[in-house]
């Protein structure tokens, strides 16, 4: 079978698919790739057929951290997603026509694209590497990072809360959504739910215990656990030197200016036992001052790093955060925006390690959150139990094979406008 999956121009949503991509592979199907340009090569090198998306798409870049509040933040996010909409509608479509692919494999942020794989009426699927924003009578509000409901009062805040926050977002998001979709020729979408589970089903790249239990959870979801991934990299020189615990301190692969997690961290651990790695992949390191016990890198693979890692510093992304988890390693999260807020609240509840907003970043509170984090190891190996009884890629293939299986000859490729 041939299987053509499409992202956004993110590395937090082409890093996790790709192990799928690969386990889809290992069982025989040709799998083509469309995703970021810088990417392309190293996924040619995996044995994907990997061109590039529109570059327009790429231009398209987000701009939520300009925003003075977790709510704006959200509004401007759902604005980049609707604009870059507009591209990758035709560009799955283009996608298609070169392809033919018997499945198509969408990311939960190209809405144009996931309009198209509607049209084309053959068997689809998404993943989705953040938390859900589906509403449900079990968890609290999506965005602010609340605590879950105890009790009545609990009860009463969500009721109140849950069409006031989650409706102030359906409001940007549909009319965008649905002007997409006319163009494109499906029906609108009524709320964020429809469009969330348009597909027949959905991979969503986390799992029990650190995901809420919900008693409404969606037939079409699929949890698998993180499917965490690095790029091939031998494990750096200088590790083996280094004798003391590592802390790994990271920030977002796209940029939201929390850079300056970076140097609070090396601040407030430089008289520390311990080792300090900084990466600042979208982020400049000039004039960040460096301590003797730390080191501060653009990149380098994190896997290596969190086997000797006594905690992870996080910026509370999804993929940094289920990645140390996934190793027992327990984290501090400093939530910036985006779905952090809800990465954050999620470690501190299951007791996989410590929370501290942005707003109270200071040396002294984050190194009496790091030591904390430090001895709620038992949290994290609780969660990394829980990624693993989920199934990870194989699970991922199993269910997109049903999904081929269960309508092998329903698809035809609708030619371009």
């Amino acid at each position: 079978m041939r299987i053509l999956a499409y992202t956004s121009p993110a590395r937090g949503h082409l890093f996790p698919v790709t192990p799928i991509l690969d386990e889809l592979q290992r069982r025989g199907h040709d799998v083509a790739l469309r995703t970021l340009a810088s990417q392309v090569e190293s996924q040619r090198a995996r044995g994907f057929d990997a061109e590039p998306i529109d570059p327009a798409i790429e231009r398209i870049e987000p701009d939520d951290y300009r925003a003075r509040t977790p709510l704006g933040a959200q509004k401007r996010a759902m604005r980049t997603f609707a604009a870059r909409a507009e591209r990758d509608a035709p560009d799955l479509q283009r996608g298609l026509d070169a392809v033919q692919p018997d499945l198509a494999l969408i990311d939960i942020n190209t809405w144009g694209a996931m309009a198209i794989a509607e049209r084309w009426g053959g068997p689809w699927a998404t993943w989705c590497p953040y938390p859900l924003p589906l509403p449900s009578r079990d968890v609290p509000p999506f965005g602010p990072g609340f605590p879950p409901a105890r009790g009545r009062a609990g009860r009463i805040r969500d009721a109140a809360l849950r069409p006031l926050l989650f409706g102030a977002l359906e409001r940007i998001v549909r009319p965008r959504v649905n002007a997409v979709r006319a163009r494109v020729g499906v029906p609108p979408v009524r709320d964020a739910t429809g469009l969330l589970l348009a597909a027949p089903l959905m991979l969503y790249l986390t799992a029990e215990p650190f995901e809420y239990p919900r008693t409404d959870w969606s037939p079409r979801v699929r949890m698998v656990g993180p499917c965490d991934w690095d790029p091939p990299a031998e494990p750096p020189a200088w590790l083996d030197a280094v004798t003391d615990p590592i802390v790994l301190v990271t920030t977002s692969s796209e940029f939201q200016d929390d850079g300056r997690l970076v140097a609070c961290a090396l601040e407030a651990l430089a008289c520390e036992s311990v080792h300090v790695v900084a990466t600042l992949p979208a982020n400049a390191a000039e004039g960040v001052a460096v301590p003797a016990n730390a080191r501060v890198l653009p990149f380098t693979p994190h896997a290596p790093i969190l086997d000797r890692a006594a905690c992870a510093i996080t910026h509370g992304g999804m993929g940094a955060t289920q990645k140390a988890l996934a190793r027992e390693v327990p984290v501090c999260v400093v939530p910036f925006g985006r779905d952090q807020l809800e990465v954050a609240r999620r470690v501190e509840v299951v007791g996989a390690g410590t929370r501290l907003p942005a707003p109270r970043l200071r040396p002294d509170r984050l190194r009496a959150a790091v030591r904390e984090a430090i001895s709620r190891r038992h949290g994290a190996a609780r969660v990394a139990a829980g990624y693993r009884a989920a199934g990870g890629p194989p699970a991922a293939a199993d269910a997109l094979e049903a999904l081929l299986h269960a309508r092998p000859n329903a698809h035809s490729v609708t030619p371009s406008a």
